[in-house]
């Protein structure tokens, strides 16, 4: 499936790191937080992951729903029935 282009410049730079990384994945690739934040080069920042998903101007796009905690599902900033959707759509 092509990649929609996507354009980020106007987001903080690590933020846009952490979503063009992760708009890197193929489609029906699953990472953790802890997982995105080593793609980025900073293990040890899972939490501003999940803060930068937060800020993902096109989750639909950029798939955030596709990111989660290491010990369930983490967040998603459209909601949890709406990410159980998506996740549920596409299998």
């Amino acid at each position: 499936m092509p990649k929609l282009p996507v354009v980020l410049d106007t987001l903080p730079p690590y933020t846009r790191q952490v979503l063009e990384n992760l708009h890197k994945l193929p489609f029906h690739a699953r990472v953790t937080y802890q997982k995105l934040a080593e793609i980025t080069g900073k293990p040890l920042a899972a939490r501003a992951v999940g803060n930068a998903c937060g800020r993902n101007p096109c989750p639909l796009i950029v798939p955030c729903h596709h990111v989660f905690a290491t010990n369930g599902l983490g967040g998603f900033s459209l909601g949890l029935d709406m990410k159980k959707s998506l996740l549920a759509f596409e299998t």
